[in-house]
């Protein structure tokens, strides 16, 4: 067997920065209890290797009943950032906190409050989930739309001309501007975009989604041609790795998403040629396991 990896592969920068400040916090000898706010990565081994060290993670619902935490415990915000007025919550609970917001992340946020308070109406292409909680780079980035006279999350080109016909129909001459989700591909993003402009056709668009994520996708598509199969390595949680999951599948070609590589169905390794692509959570081991797994 054959096994052909995509040329951009593990830790994207805002996830390796957020690991090794976890990492760091946890050895170091000035702190007590340390946790993160929400899951640090989507990336279960990752997530178990940091609970070794002592780091854990806490909901929403436990920072608010303050029985988990105190006054001198550590508390990481992940790399998905929060909102403007849980991060105020949260500083008034405890002392020392690190912010592990990703770098591409906090630019957004920072033009979603910019255009908010110039008085865009505010579109955020984004996940939701079945139950309709948004992914948490969303649910941060909607504390920085709040003072927007209209700010609106849509999934999709549906929900999009959804909200976009609502607006219209309450002011025509809504000033509008577009922002989404780092990890959201760019297919996504410019059919939501159209659908937005056939009602305000100057819409402002905002490139907010992340050069690493295009570059892992299109390391995918690069290999598709070249394979029998495809194996997407990460967290079934991860937007990024879904998202490259779905282009997997797109080509029509057999594809698997795995967390470890006890997962790889039997018949994959039947394959003369198999592709691996992986999540920006994903971390080189777990690549490295699964490809040993495949050229025993």
């Amino acid at each position: 067997m054959k096994v052909i990896k995509a040329n951009v592969l593990g830790f994207c920068m805002g996830v390796r920065r957020a690991v090794d400040l976890a990492i760091n916090t946890a050895n170091s000898s000035e702190v007590n209890s340390v946790f993160t706010l929400g899951s640090l990565i989507h990336n279960p081994k990752v997530l178990d290797d940091l609970k070794a060290l002592g780091v854990n993670a806490i909901t929403y619902g436990q920072l608010m009943t303050g029985k988990v935490i105190n006054k001198d415990s550590s508390v990481i915000i992940r790399a998905h950032g929060i909102s403007p007025g849980l991060e105020m919550y949260l500083r008034s609970k405890v002392t020392n906190i690190i912010d592990a917001t990703c770098s591409k992340v906090k630019v957004n946020q920072l033009k979603t409050q910019e255009l908010s308070q110039s008085g865009y109406s505010i579109f955020i292409a984004g996940e939701t989930n079945e139950q309709g909680f948004k992914h948490a780079e969303i649910a941060g980035l909607l504390g920085y739309a709040n003072t927007a006279p209209f700010h609106i999350v849509v999934s999709d080109v549906q929900e999009a001309q959804e909200a976009a016909l609502s607006l219209y129909k309450s002011n025509k001459s809504a000033i509008t501007a577009l922002l989404g989700q780092t990890t959201i591909s760019n297919e996504e993003y410019q059919a939501i975009a159209n659908e937005i402009k056939k009602y305000f056709p100057n819409l402002e668009i905002v490139n907010t989604i992340c050069a690493a994520t295009n570059e892992r996708q299109g390391a995918l598509r690069e290999i598709l041609t070249k394979v029998d199969a495809i194996i997407v390595a990460g967290g079934e949680e991860s937007a990024n790795t879904r998202r490259l999951f779905a282009i997997a599948k797109e080509s029509g070609k057999p594809c698997v998403l795995v967390e470890n590589a006890k997962q790889i169905p039997k018949e994959f390794f039947s394959y003369d040629v198999i592709g691996i692509s992986a999540g920006a959570s994903t971390p080189d081991t777990i690549i490295n396991e699964i490809e040993q797994a495949l050229i025993k």
